[in-house]
């Protein structure tokens, strides 16, 4: 991950104490408007944004990032754990008693490829025989609050880099074969050797005419150059489950780019986003709809048309309806994403007081207010 030099609870507009539903909140206010899919997007915004959101999602990057601020979740060995960071050594110069020493050369030569080899786990030349791995894909996608609530089928286009179809991903023109490399001898490495104030030293590294493979195209792919691969849209169908919300990613595995030599595909991972529906606001997995009703409806009682994701419903509003009072409607929210189930629809009734009357209606009210003098009424 970029790590962004911006404090992240800064780009997402919200205070060091803020809640987890807080900073799902602005995220998903935020991801909505710099969406790069929408007019007046903002791409290095919104990745900014999810970045952010990535890190303070999770409690435990976020008590890192509390704690030691970028350098607690920066990418690298030492953001890892477990790992050191040279980093800060390049260029070093120790002075005293009129010497000074450059390790400059140390770390990007030679002894550099050691260090690269060890904190990458990766020998020179193990990749030889080996199954490489393609780039994975990033990608954004919007739904609406019905598709959250139930689920859909969505189909997505890409353009990516997909095996060659004219070489089958040898990357060998047709009539062609594979050669040994003539820069390593078939070896799929070479050896350097460097001096330093140290000594000498050997370092042995993935030759980077072959890369590792030991054998090159006598003659190329004229379609791919040799490399195996060539860029293409590709349209791909995503099953996007129910309850997923803004912030969900879904993984497709070997949707990435193709790997060069017929490699391991890279994975294609999606972020969802959820757009707002003005009529319900969500609540985990319950939604919640506010509806006003007079003094008279709230008195008398009444029935009301309700809009709900899937059609409209009747409610009945008892008399002696108070201001505020919720109305449960069982099975009406968002389907629950790891269980069996859906949340509620959460209906809250608001009296509304009138701002203007009419004669007759001052007259009806002062009336009222009149009985409810004879019956005891106290005003507080």
């Amino acid at each position: 991950m970029a790590v962004s030099k911006k404090d992240y609870y800064e780009i997402l507009g919200i205070s060091k104490g803020a809640s987890d539903t807080e900073i799902k909140r602005a995220y998903r206010k935020l991801a909505h408007k710099y969406h790069p899919d929408k007019d007046g997007g903002d791409e290095a915004k919104f990745k900014e944004i999810n970045e952010a959101y990535q890190v303070l999602s999770d409690k435990q990057k976020r008590a890192q990032y509390d704690q030691f601020g970028h350098a607690g979740v920066g990418a690298g060995a030492s953001a890892a754990g477990g790992g050191w960071d040279f980093s800060d050594f390049e260029g070093f110069r120790q002075a005293g008693a009129g010497v000074e020493f450059d390790f400059s050369d140390l770390f990007s030569g030679g002894f550099g490829d050691i260090f690269d080899s060890f904190f990458t786990g990766e020998r020179a030349g193990s990749r030889r025989g080996g199954s490489k791995k393609g780039a994975d894909l990033e990608t954004s996608i919007e739904i609406s609050l019905k598709e959250a609530a139930s689920g859909a089928d969505r189909v997505i286009n890409l353009y990516k880099r997909e095996v060659c179809e004219t070489c089958k991903g040898e990357g060998v023109a047709p009539g062609s074969k594979m050669v040994t490399c003539d820069r390593c001898g078939g070896e799929g490495q070479v050896q350097e050797t460097r001096r330093t104030i140290f000594g000498q030293f050997s370092s042995v590294s993935i030759c980077s005419k072959c890369q590792g493979e030991g054998k090159i195209p006598e003659k190329p792919c004229p379609a791919c150059d040799g490399d195996g691969r060539t860029r293409k849209s590709k349209q791909i169908k995503v099953k996007i489950p129910a309850g997923v919300e803004t912030g969900s990613h879904i993984k497709l595995s070997g949707e990435g780019e193709a790997a060069p030599k017929r490699g391991i595909p890279g994975d294609l991972y999606l972020n969802i986003i959820v757009k707002e529906d003005l009529r319900f606001r969500r609540e985990g997995d319950d939604l919640v709809k506010e509806v006003g009703i007079s003094f008279a409806d709230a008195a008398l009682g009444t029935n009301i048309r309700l809009d709900t994701l899937d059609g409209k419903i009747d409610l009945k509003i008892p008399a002696g309806t108070q201001g505020g009072r919720v109305f449960k409607i069982p099975d009406k929210g968002i389907k629950h994403l790891h269980q069996a189930g859906s949340g509620d629809l959460l209906v809250k009734v608001d009296v509304i007081t009138p701002s203007k009357l009419t004669r007759a209606q001052k007259e009806l009210f002062e009336k009222l207010k009149q009985e409810e003098g004879k019956a005891g009424f106290w005003h507080f």
